[in-house]
């Protein structure tokens, strides 16, 4: 059962026994892990469909890049690039997060049959975000986050990141709650790669459980970013690209779900379907 590490559930989504596999579809031309190749509305379909094939039990679907130093695009862009996406998935019977920063793209995209809204700035980069989530009933992600992709990376400072990181998901969790967003449609997520170096990352892979403590579902996103490049380089090397971090994705979700993760968010999800499952065995014989 979920309940045995205390994974938690969010009212709205469906209840899984394990941690659940979140599969990413870009429709962008510029992300970071895989821009482009899933930019057309039917490919980016189609890949949403074969994601769940391959094992993944949401989809998180996004119209921006929030790359370090990526640019925003507009809101009638966004819209474009996503709902017709979202819909299409919705109807076929996928449980469909969408990935925006926009309140006006959240709300179409709940209408259109998204069952969350994954917002990396937590609603603090748009005003709107939390009064039409709140009105929508819709679940939430609540992200670490301290600014816009361009100026993110000047942001990484830190005395204690994991005591600073838990504190400032704290205090926007209250602000979201407190903008009416129920508590248990609430997911919190550190926002690795946001803000943060490597070695700031894997401290808070190592500290889960402090995260946990926030007393809400986890969400961990570690999927092709820098730091498992820079892991995988070591001292010096060059990192290896993106899509040669699964594997390392794979054993950073393996650690989350045996840490109790609710969910990982990944751009290839057989490696990860099979770890999380692994690692329910594992905790099931303990």
């Amino acid at each position: 059962m979920s309940t045995l590490r205390g994974r938690g559930t969010v009212q709205g989504l469906p209840e899984w026994d394990r941690c659940a596999v979140m599969g990413v579809v870009n429709v962008t031309p510029d992300s970071f892990s895989d821009g482009g190749r899933w930019f057309d509305t039917t490919a980016a379909i189609k890949h949403g469909l074969d994601l769940v094939a391959a094992g993944a039990d949401l989809v998180d679907v996004g119209g921006e890049s929030t790359r370090p130093g990526a640019s925003r695009v507009d809101e009638a862009e966004e819209l474009r690039r996503v709902i017709p996406v979202v819909r299409e998935l919705a109807q076929e019977g996928v449980t469909v997060s969408v990935d925006t920063m926009r309140a006006r793209v959240a709300e179409q995209s709940v209408a259109a049959g998204a069952a969350l809204v994954n917002d990396v700035s937590g609603g603090l980069a748009d005003p709107d975000m939390i009064p039409v989530v709140a009105a929508a009933g819709a679940p939430f992600v609540v992200m670490h986050w301290r600014g816009f992709s361009e100026s993110m990376n000047s942001r990484a400072v830190y005395e204690d990141v994991v005591a600073e990181v838990v504190a400032e998901l704290r205090t926007r969790m209250d602000a979201v709650v407190a903008g009416g967003v129920a508590p248990e449609r609430i997911v919190v997520d550190p926002g690795l790669g946001f803000a943060k170096d490597a070695a700031h990352d894997l401290s808070l892979v190592a500290h889960l459980d402090e995260l946990r403590a926030l007393g809400r579902p986890l969400l961990v996103a570690a999927s092709r970013k820098r730091f498992l490049g820079h892991v995988l380089a070591g001292e010096g090397a060059a990192p290896p690209p993106a899509r040669e971090r699964d594997a390392a994705t794979a054993a950073i979700s393996a650690l989350s779900a045996r840490a109790g993760a609710w969910a990982v968010r990944v751009h290839e999800v057989r490696a990860t379907a099979d770890a999380v499952r692994v690692a329910r065995a594992v905790e099931g014989a303990a």
